[in-house]
């Protein structure tokens, strides 16, 4: 334990500034501790997890890695009830000096409510971003106990994890002819706003005090002070985590239904589970709804949870039931997984409300800010049945385009419009295009196979390192797919950012960085090139005044 922590402060020695801290030496030390916490629970050393886990908490290097979530993820500029946000190197450097439990005490949420897809509003609760911080260093020594102790089948916020793999066990379990016909489909009612509290106290392990301030913070909507007395805030770093903990162990109980091999290969039940959705099979309706769904409600009632009675019920594979976005049904020629129809509509929705709201800006802008939503929602579905869905969406998206087009020229002939917004591009009629700007069509992204992680594996663990390294270049290959330049470049530094030695993926984001300025008659060379993270490209530019030394550190790549 000693040397870990020595090298927790090898990793804050001569720290005098934000751009000073050595990212490659703090995320190797604070890797160490975790994968030997997630060893101990492995071992089920439970006083040796709760030791690791205070000493990873106390350590500048960990309290260094929070501060840098909070201030790099999506919601770095929204502000907790305190307006305050930490933009600067130097305000980020004051939070990791500030960042200590003793004394701490938690502010009020602020609450805000966003729409839901059936038109009510969910709450979400913002966090100062003191305790943005400390929620993010406190999950650096829970979440390798939430990987190690979580259900095999569970698929939601966990690392690696997506709900790709999660709608692929779906397949795995429902798609052959001997698979089970029966659906247990389950909604919790108000997850995150109804897990009991001493539950979560009694049972998740990390800091109990931290925990209850956490809990019991409160929120201010209105002016108005309100208590918590259950429930996760949504909007909170760490809330997840919380989440998929209390629900964890439902997969156990399932098995533990069957005492015999021979008995639960009859019953065919399956769970897979992403977040607070999920499906259970089965061999017919009555085992699903009179001995599955009692264990799942009595499994629930402890943890001051109930299933919504409105949407769970059980369906057979015939008919189909939709999971995540997606539509499962078994057909005479096989099961299909494909964009579930209230969520193609919900994307279609999202265009025409974008070009409606955009009626008097530049093609060029619409070309902009339509290709990111077409991209995404590809990407998503790609790896299904998506070929008719994609065909179907992009006719809906022409038509509106078309409209678009021709709203904006009440005066002019259909023949100039077609010649002012659509070009024939490789020899595909009326695509919209602008200059140097072309709009993606869904038609034109190939669909792939995706391969499932492995129900075992763990982030934590390193004889699962190669493992998941091999995943990560395969879905690398086709981020950076018609990209021949990015693609080389991430091969060819192993997928590591050469300054704080950690992998660039797709979450993180990239920045091509020149190792001789172009304004001092740097080439576009591969030779000069180099893929480095956002905030190491910063932290480098801000260290350029101590001279050549900031741009040799690039040079061994």
């Amino acid at each position: 334990m000693d040397a870990s922590l020595h090298d927790c402060d090898i990793a804050s020695t001569g720290w005098q500034t934000w751009h000073d801290i050595s990212w490659v030496k703090v995320y190797q030390a604070v890797a160490r501790i975790q994968a030997r916490i997630a060893k101990a629970v492995k071992a089920g050393e439970w006083r040796k997890v709760r030791s690791l886990q205070r000493l990873l908490t106390k350590s500048s290097g960990a309290k260094a890695l929070a501060v840098r979530r909070v201030t790099e993820n999506r919601n770095r500029k929204t502000p907790g009830v305190d307006s305050q946000t930490w933009s600067t190197p130097e305000e980020k450097w004051q939070a990791l000096n500030g960042l200590d439990s003793k004394r701490y005490k938690p502010l009020p949420l602020r609450r805000i409510y966003i729409p839901k897809a059936n038109g009510g509003k969910r709450p979400l609760g913002i966090p100062t971003m003191r305790d943005r911080a400390m929620q993010a260093l406190h999950l650096l020594a829970l979440d390798p106990v939430a990987e190690t102790t979580g259900d095999p089948d569970s698929y939601g916020f966990l690392r690696e994890r997506s709900t790709t793999d999660a709608v692929q066990q779906v397949r795995n379990a429902t798609g052959r002819e001997a698979s089970p016909k029966w659906i247990l489909e389950g909604d919790i009612k108000g997850c995150f706003d109804n897990i009991n509290h001493d539950w979560l106290i009694a049972n998740v392990c990390m800091d109990k005090a931290i925990l209850k301030k956490w809990l019991k913070s409160g929120f201010i909507e209105s002016g108005r002070m309100f208590s918590t007395q259950a429930g996760t805030p949504q909007g909170g770093i760490i809330s997840p985590v919380l989440a998929n903990l209390a629900l964890d162990g439902l997969q156990k109980a399932l098995a533990d239904l069957f005492p015999t091999v021979r008995s639960a290969r009859a019953a065919k039940v399956n769970l897979v589970r992403y977040a607070d959705d999920f499906i259970i099979t089965g061999s017919s309706r009555e085992l699903l709804e009179d001995v599955v769904r009692p264990l799942v409600e009595k499994f629930l009632a402890a943890r001051g949870l109930v299933l919504s009675k409105t949407k769970t019920k059980v369906t057979h594979v015939t008919e189909g039931f939709d999971f995540l976005g997606w539509n499962v049904r078994f057909f005479d020629c096989g099961l299909l997984v494909q964009p579930s129809k209230k969520n193609q509509k919900a994307f279609l929705d999202k265009i025409r409300d974008l070009l409606r709201s955009r009626k008097a800006v530049a093609q060029t802008q619409v070309i902009e800010e339509l290709t990111p939503v077409i991209r995404g929602w590809a990407n998503y579905h790609q790896s299904q049945n998506a070929t008719r869905a994609f065909a179907k969406c992009d006719h809906q998206i022409w038509q509106a385009l078309w409209r678009w087009a021709c709203r904006r020229h009440p005066t002019k002939g259909k023949r100039w419009i077609k010649q002012r917004y659509f070009r024939c591009i490789r020899g595909r009629q009326w695509r919209f295009a602008d200059k140097d700007k072309l709009l993606p069509v869904l038609g034109d992204y190939k669909l792939h196979n995706h391969i499932k992680i492995r129900s075992e594996a763990n982030p934590y663990d390193p004889q699962h390192d190669e493992y998941f390294s091999k995943r990560l270049g395969q879905r690398m290959e086709r981020t950076f797919e018609g990209r021949r330049k990015l693609r080389w470049l991430w091969w060819w530094q192993e997928g590591l950012c050469p300054v704080c030695d950690r992998k660039i993926t797709r979450e993180t984001g990239w920045h091509l960085h020149h190792i001789v300025k172009r304004s001092e008659r740097g080439s576009d060379k591969l030779t000069n090139l180099i893929l480095l993270h956002p905030d190491c490209h910063r932290q480098h530019h801000a260290n350029e005044k101590n001279g050549p030394a900031g741009i040799s550190m690039f040079k061994g790549c």
